[in-house]
């Protein structure tokens, strides 16, 4: 998790920098970041709308660089929304898959799609 964390620092250090320089954390607070996260990802499905499973798989390949695009606008906001609230998102998410881990025990789980709450 070392590795990941400095990663996620570094990416977070040139996306502050970013926009330090362009003035706008004066726009970016948590509530705003949140609000953009959410339009990014809306911008994110729209390549999906009305695509089956399987024809979104192939949609996901034709539409490749248009799609990372997006991923990465998601995750930028996310890493800078992370950074303003001082959380460390790198533990936040080891939390949350050993949390996960304990909801979704593997012998339970396993080829299901059902919530932790009705396996």
């Amino acid at each position: 998790m070392h590795d990941f964390n400095d990663s996620i620092r570094s990416l977070t250090k040139r996306i502050c920098a970013f926009r330090d320089a362009r003035d706008w954390q004066q726009f970016h607070s948590p509530k705003d970041l949140a609000v953009a996260i959410t339009a990014e990802a809306g911008e994110l499905l729209q390549h999906f709308v009305w695509q089956s499973s399987e024809q979104s798989h192939q949609r996901a390949l034709e539409r490749k660089p248009q799609i990372a695009a997006e991923m990465a606008d998601v995750a930028i906001l996310l890493l800078e929304m992370a950074e303003v609230t001082g959380i460390s998102l790198g533990d936040a998410i080891e939390a949350k898959l050993t949390h996960n881990s304990e909801r979704y025990p593997v012998a339970k789980a396993r080829g299901s799609n059902k919530k932790y709450t009705e396996l």
